[in-house]
């Protein structure tokens, strides 16, 4: 039977049933621990992967030892798969947010449905696009957006991401640390507290230790834009 989580991602949602569980089998499972790293920015690559259960971060450090978290991925999405198209160093580091494991698919089992599916490389391609695409969204976000909107934008994301509707809102448990969640967004701890306190003291949101409930869905994403 197909991993639920699987049948989410681009690489498999253009396989029929029998293409997609002759696919899974030649899959990898990993498990990592909290904390642990999957693996480093610099790092060799020629696999992809497919989070089932819990939360990976990938993050990039600079030369002076910043870091700076660039997204958090949950049940389902896929990462890695430029190293498919492209192997050489990682460019980013990926770290167990939670206890999570994952499924791991090689270049070298990869290619063959690539050369005899051309839609599976171009939904690889459009999931590799829509990265782009996101990026360059998040690199005119610290241009243009001051911290307040990014920190909204970016708990709307978590919020549609790992988020349950409650009866006053949204409830995230997003698993970060506030260094984490500053990193994510760019900019000091200090910096993004005062936000989280102003938004609070406005009823836009309730904190709670790695989790926040979101109570004001149309401020907030006011606050986003």
């Amino acid at each position: 039977m197909i991993d639920e989580n699987l049948q989410k991602t681009p690489l498999f949602s253009a396989l029929d049933e029998e293409a997609a569980l002759a696919l899974q089998k030649s899959m990898v499972p990993q498990s990592i621990k909290r904390g642990n790293t999957l693996f480093q920015e610099g790092d060799s690559g020629d696999r992809l992967y497919v989070v089932t259960e819990g939360k990976i971060k990938l993050s990039h450090a600079s030369g002076d030892g910043r870091e700076s978290v660039l997204m958090v991925l949950g049940p389902g999405d896929m990462f890695g798969e430029l190293s498919l198209f492209d192997p050489g160093p990682r460019t980013a580091t990926a770290v167990a947010v939670t206890d999570s494991k994952v499924l791991g698919l090689g270049h070298t089992d990869l290619n063959p449905w690539l050369a005899g599916r051309p839609e599976v490389a171009q939904k690889l391609l459009q999931a590799l696009a829509h990265r782009l695409r996101r990026t360059n969204e998040a690199m005119s976000d610290l241009v243009f957006a001051d911290v307040p909107g990014r920190v909204a934008k970016a708990l709307l994301e978590l919020g549609e991401k790992f988020g349950s509707k409650t009866e006053a809102g949204i409830y995230v448990n997003h698993d970060l640390t506030q260094e984490e969640l500053a990193q994510l967004v760019g900019a000091s701890r200090e910096t993004v507290n005062k936000a989280l306190a102003d938004f609070v003291s406005r009823g836009w949101l309730k904190l709670e230790t790695r989790s926040v409930e979101l109570l004001d869905l149309e401020r907030l994403s006011k606050r986003a834009r």
